[in-house]
């Protein structure tokens, strides 16, 4: 079963090849792609495409930082003891190792706690908190980072028991109100930096520590852990993340970290570091700890000193990945099963999928592959032996899982999260109403036409356009991501060199031929589809190949249709 064929979009503009007006100092459909992603005329292209870190924002511009440095340095000056409580994905461990070694750079040794996903669940939960205080001793100041925003009656429990909460987040505020915490630094509160993941805040308040009091202490060296994180938490790519990520990955190669080093050694990087790189190398096998339920080492690996110790837990991190895709595989398969007895991809509008037998760890990356096959808001929900649901889902634009959840709160446990990715906790027997209401809200929030799958397309090009020195001044885009996605090229009437050769896992691999000119190129899960007889149009993105120390430009097929 496939879901519904794309309906191919251009964006904006045909691409003019001899646009007037071109910039002389870049090609022109390198300004033609710039503008289609919003730049206003006029704006500096060459500070758009080599951003420089001196350009970063006052960090003070974001609500509630003096307060937090303040009381920050008052832990500092007075010896407290102080602990950074940090959720268990990429973003999490990566700001508690930032917000860590900013501290330690100040003179304090904090202690971290980071709960775990299964047993405890997302952010301040009353068990996760109860095993922080067995582990050590009572803090004076507890510095939530990626989490805490709606912890309302947990914040309130600690302010009861003597401690003091620093709040630095990125989730979405509650309209209830905010909980009784000395400093919430949450850029949604009121800020233009509301694109930033949580250790991009956290790098932010390191950087309002060094205005207020110089340290030795180069945040550049830093940056690389923001760069993994807003990868990985797939937050926009632009503004400032554009800026931290672009110089982050310059500076991942190189990296002083002994856990990002080995890193990028495990999983075959070579001396070069992109967006994909992090987000399908480096970010997996970082959340995988976390899905796991072995939190602890994911956040080991990045804080270690030792490279003997950071390159056995790499290895660990990648066992823990490939188990991951184990249990993954599985519910997928078990998923798409329940979707071919009772689902119809042309009219149902939302997935609600559930089973006591799948792991609650890797409930999200299903989700998100169900969503981008079938285009479809997307929950898949694991449930344990006691009738309770954890899920996590996955959006198509349109449509806000934050308040899908609020308008069917009355039969969830709890939800929240972001826009296009949530979670919640449901009881088992509320599951089928849950469905029902969340697709009457899909419903009475978007059209027949917004519901529909789209490709939008950036350019028409044609292959003799193709060259390494087009994919040189097509770097200059990157870092791609939410917000700032890789461009999406087609072309028409392609034919075949040769017979596509099958891969594992149903990718097919082609030699494409247009005219005199050959593209080599790689369809991932094509081959799970039949494809329609050549010739074709074909959408695609361009990536670098380098093999054997020869770099050639390969196509990266998104989709195929019969030549118009």
């Amino acid at each position: 079963m496939r879901a519904q064929p794309f309906k191919w979009i251009a964006r904006g503009e045909p691409f003019q090849k001899q646009a007037n007006g071109s910039t002389a100092a870049f090609p022109p459909i390198l300004e033609h792609l710039i503008r289609q992603r919003g730049l206003p005329a006029g704006v500096d292209l060459e500070g758009y495409l080599r951003p420089r870190l001196r350009d970063l924002a006052d960090p003070f511009l974001i609500p509630d930082m003096k307060i937090a440095v303040d009381r920050v340095f008052e832990a500092i000056d007075k010896g407290q003891k102080v602990c950074i409580y940090g959720d268990y994905d990429v973003d999490g461990v990566t700001s508690i190792t930032l917000m860590r070694r900013i501290l330690i750079a100040y003179g304090l040794t904090p202690r971290h706690f980071i709960p775990r996903r299964g047993p405890e669940g997302y952010g301040l939960s009353t068990a996760a908190l109860e095993r922080c205080m067995e582990e050590g001793p009572k803090p004076d100041l507890l510095i939530t980072v990626d989490c805490g925003t709606v912890s309302i009656k947990e914040v309130a429990a600690l302010r009861a028991d003597g401690i003091d909460v620093v709040i630095v987040d990125h989730h979405e505020p509650d309209p209830a109100g905010r909980p009784d915490c000395c400093a919430l630094v949450n850029p949604k509160c009121g800020s233009d930096f509301t694109y930033l993941c949580a250790a991009g805040v956290v790098f932010k308040l390191g950087h309002a520590m060094m205005k207020t009091r110089f340290i030795d202490l180069d945040l550049k060296e830093l940056i690389d852990l923001v760069a993994v994180a807003t990868i990985s938490d797939i937050v926009p790519m632009i503004g400032e993340n554009r800026l931290m990520v672009r110089h982050g990955l310059k500076h991942l190669p190189s990296t002083l970290n002994p856990g990002l080093r080995a890193l990028q050694e495990v999983t075959g990087m070579n001396g070069h570091a992109t967006s994909m790189d992090v987000g399908f190398r480096i970010g997996p096998r970082l959340n995988a700890a976390g899905r796991m339920d072995v939190p602890e080492d994911a956040l080991a690996t990045l804080t270690t000193d030792c490279r003997r110790l950071a390159n056995d837990l790499a290895q660990k991190l990648d066992a823990y990945n490939k188990e991951r895709q184990s249990h993954e595989g599985l519910i997928r398969r078990e998923a798409v099963e329940m979707l071919l007895q009772n689902f119809d991809p042309a009219k149902d509008p939302v997935i609600v999928l559930g089973s006591r037998t799948w792991h609650h760890g890797v409930v999200g990356i299903v989700a998100s592959r169900l969503m981008r096959q079938y285009h479809k808001p997307t929950f898949v929900i694991a449930i344990d032996e006691d009738g309770i649901g954890k899920g996590s889902g996955r959006s198509i634009d349109g449509i806000s899982l934050v308040e899908a959840i609020r308008a069917c709160e009355d039969d969830l446990l709890a939800g929240g999260g972001h826009a296009m990715a949530a979670g919640l906790s449901i009881s088992e027997e509320k599951m089928d109403r849950f469905r029902t209401r969340f697709a009457e809200y899909v419903l009475n929030h978007t059209s027949a036409e917004q519901r529909q799958p789209k490709l939008m397309y950036d350019a028409e090009i044609s292959f003799d356009q193709l060259s390494l020195e087009f994919l040189a001044s097509y770097d200059l885009l990157q870092p791609f991501g939410n917000g700032n996605p890789q461009p999406v090229f087609i072309s028409r009437d392609v034919g075949l060199s040769r017979p596509p050769l099958h891969m594992k896992n149903n990718h097919l691999r082609f030699m494409l031929r247009q005219g005199y000119h050959e593209q080599d190129a790689v369809f991932f899960g094509g081959g799970e589809y039949p494809l329609p007889d050549p010739p074709w149009d074909i959408a695609f993105t361009i990536d670098r190949n380098t093999f054997r120390g020869r770099t050639t430009l390969q196509l990266i097929i998104q989709d195929v249709r019969a030549a118009e």
